[in-house]
């Protein structure tokens, strides 16, 4: 609906689902943008600029993100190689949960290959960011688009909304709401952290799943690569240096473009942000565990 790109191949499992779905979003292509819509097969992929990766098994309601590791992976490692080997020069963009264990198992199908890690990243926190922005603007009367904030580690539970780096037209929260004469206590923080990390929970519990917010998160992320923005996302991605010298995947600040990640800003917290960060990243290196170091034959260490 926003016009990004001029074709999309949509490859499902099911053929006659990814079918009707093609149909039904070129149906809607006159009342937006003139892009090419069509069901296709892997090899349909070549020459993309982009592959998002939105397959795998719905999140219930009751249950974490972190409880589909096993499943998803398990889809994932069917998927990966037949979308590598079709557009090996991609960058390749996860959305499936959880999403931060599938960004690391992609990047590590996309180093077997001989390809660049950078071209990995997920979806990571950056719905979440906008969440914390709007119900903040919302609460100080400000357009959330003018609200600078990020929420950065796990997308999922354990995910941290560092206050101390919120500015509004670059001046800190607090001197912000000094200035305004807003009175933004504690109990009123937890309750927007709260709202944040159970959007998504009460979104599933009411409909069965999200699809309009991260749907605009995805089409934002996929613009910046293919136009090569340069743009400042909290997407997630393999870092180093939160858990015992061990690679995650999390989301933190970082510069996004044309070949995927090129960058990533080591904001400067304060110190329960940082225990709290390195703990997200812990959770989430340990929910991966299982997925690990798993060895294919036909392509080594994956």
């Amino acid at each position: 609906m926003k016009g990004i790109g001029r074709e999309i191949v949509l490859v499902d499992k099911d053929r006659k689902r990814c079918e009707a779905e093609a149909r039904d979003l070129m149906h809607a292509t006159p009342f937006a943008h003139a892009l090419r819509i069509a069901a296709g097969g892997y090899e349909d992929l070549k020459d993309a600029k982009i592959v998002l990766l939105a397959a795998g098994a719905a999140q219930e309601p009751g249950q974490s993100r972190l409880d589909l590791v096993a499943k998803n992976a398990g889809i994932f490692r069917e998927i990966l190689p037949r979308a590598i080997s079709n557009a090996p020069d991609a960058v390749f963009l996860v959305a499936t949960n959880p999403v931060d264990a599938m960004t690391q198992l992609t990047a590590e199908h996309l180093e077997a290959a001989g390809k660049p890690k950078s071209r990995a990243l997920g979806s990571g926190t950056t719905l979440d960011t906008a969440r914390f922005r709007a119900l903040l603007g919302e609460r100080i009367g400000v357009d959330p688009q003018h609200v600078h904030a990020y929420v950065i580690g796990e997308h999922g539970d354990s995910e941290v909304l560092p206050w101390s780096l919120v500015t509004i037209a670059g001046v800190p929260l607090e001197d912000f709401c000094r200035y305004r004469s807003i009175a933004l206590c504690d109990e009123e923080k937890e309750e927007i952290e709260r709202d944040v990390r159970n959007s998504a929970y009460s979104i599933i519990d009411g409909k069965g799943a999200t699809c309009y917010g991260i749907g605009s998160a995805l089409a934002r992320i996929v613009d910046a690569v293919l136009k090569d923005r340069r743009s400042i996302l909290t997407v997630s991605h393999p870092s180093q240096g939160l858990v015992d010298g061990e690679e995650v995947s999390v989301s933190l600040p970082r510069l996004l473009g044309g070949n995927g990640v090129s960058a990533t800003f080591q904001v400067t917290l304060e110190e329960p942000e940082r225990r709290a960060l390195r703990e997200s990243a812990r959770k989430v290196h340990e929910a991966s565990g299982p997925i690990r170091g798993h060895r294919s034959p036909e392509r080594g260490r994956i």
